[in-house]
């Protein structure tokens, strides 16, 4: 297939005058290369794109993909990582991972909560302060933590975070309100083991393929896994495979989240446990990072014995399960798993 790119790339964004936190979710070329190889080891056609106004451009020129390989995170609002998935939607052009709703829904961190405990499944007590005179409002059990309710790599993550009393709370999210221009997420905070579990996939046949536990040195911004300690993570976290009971109940959580959601093809579902025990849904990244080392889910893979270029393949399997039809060929998805099967005999 010709497999076009879609991507955001962390230099074009900087040459424009934007910080190095604001472009932090953006790619590498080292990721847009690393994509492309595997692609084309698999036999397909990759063309890289861009992001969106390279995509608009291309699409109003005419050009067409039998899919997309989308990486492009966006810059602006609530539906930033919904604008590429709803364009190529519209062009009945299919793409990798998950469909416009799901990425509007899981980048506002409250509304796939809401999902997740509407479904029964496990997650902390919230409340989403979008004004500093919602505090009054907030009745959570101290301590709290507080962040960004839509932001991703650990953005307006830190030791100011986390909050023992409602005037701590006060100064916590006055401050975000004021950096990040959107709403705080305040969560009652959960005291266990951290995980990120990994899923490739997509309904029914979606599976976890790894635990991984994060471990945070606790004399770095208080142990929490935000943006400076991931940015630094060399030297500040340590990541293990799991095993073991809460690591099993963990997969068992994420896999259920990662369905009630209906994510697809494959991203990572954070995961803690609770002054009980039990596991605790944080959040799910339906469009997990793919830099082929410093990623969270390509480093868990690899623990797990999944090499980088097996993980691009499963997330194009899943996507080719999804399709029946594509712009101008006919095609079966069992069909389209045969050619790919065949490219690489």
């Amino acid at each position: 297939m010709i497999i076009g790119i879609t991507y955001d790339l962390k230099e074009a964004w900087a040459s424009r005058g934007y910080s190095c936190e604001e472009v932090a979710e953006f790619d590498s070329p080292v990721t847009v290369q690393a994509i492309e190889d595997a692609l084309r080891d698999m036999g397909h056609q990759p063309e890289r794109i861009g992001g969106l106004d390279e995509l608009m451009a291309a699409l109003c020129a005419g050009k067409r993909w039998d899919m997309v390989f989308n990486i492009a995170e966006g810059m602006y609002g609530f539906g930033r990582e919904a604008v590429i998935p709803a364009l190529l939607e519209s062009h009945r052009i299919p793409c990798t991972f998950s469909d416009p709703l799901v990425m509007a829904v899981t980048l506002h961190k409250a509304t796939a909560k809401r999902v997740v405990r509407d479904c029964g499944l496990n997650t902390a007590r919230f409340a989403v302060v979008e004004t500093p005179a919602d505090l009054e409002d907030v009745s959570l059990e101290y301590p709290v933590f507080s962040k960004p309710v839509a932001e991703g790599t650990g953005k307006g993550v830190g030791v100011h975070s986390f909050s023992t009393t409602p005037a701590e709370l006060d100064r916590a999210c006055r401050a975000l309100l004021a950096a990040h221009r959107q709403p705080v997420l305040v969560e009652e905070f959960l005291p266990g083991r951290e995980f990120t579990v990994g899923i490739v996939g997509t309904g029914r046949s979606a599976r976890v393929v790894g635990v991984m536990e994060v471990l945070v040195d606790s004399a770095f911004d208080g142990g929490n896994y935000g943006y400076e300690n991931k940015a630094n993570y060399e030297d500040r976290v340590s990541y293990v495979l799991a095993s073991g009971r809460e690591a099993e109940a963990s997969a068992d959580l994420a896999l259920r989240s990662w369905r009630a959601l209906d994510c697809r093809d494959g991203g990572r579902v954070d995961i803690r446990m609770d002054g009980r025990g039990l596991p605790a849904f944080i959040e799910v990244n339906p469009l997990p990072g793919l830099h082929p080392v410093d990623s969270d889910l390509p480093i868990l893979c690899g623990l797990a014995g999944i090499s980088y270029p097996t993980l691009i393949q499963d997330i194009v399997l899943s996507a080719i399960e999804r399709m029946t039809e594509r712009p101008g060929i006919t095609i079966s998805p069992e069909k389209a798993v045969q050619s790919h099967m065949e490219s690489v005999a």
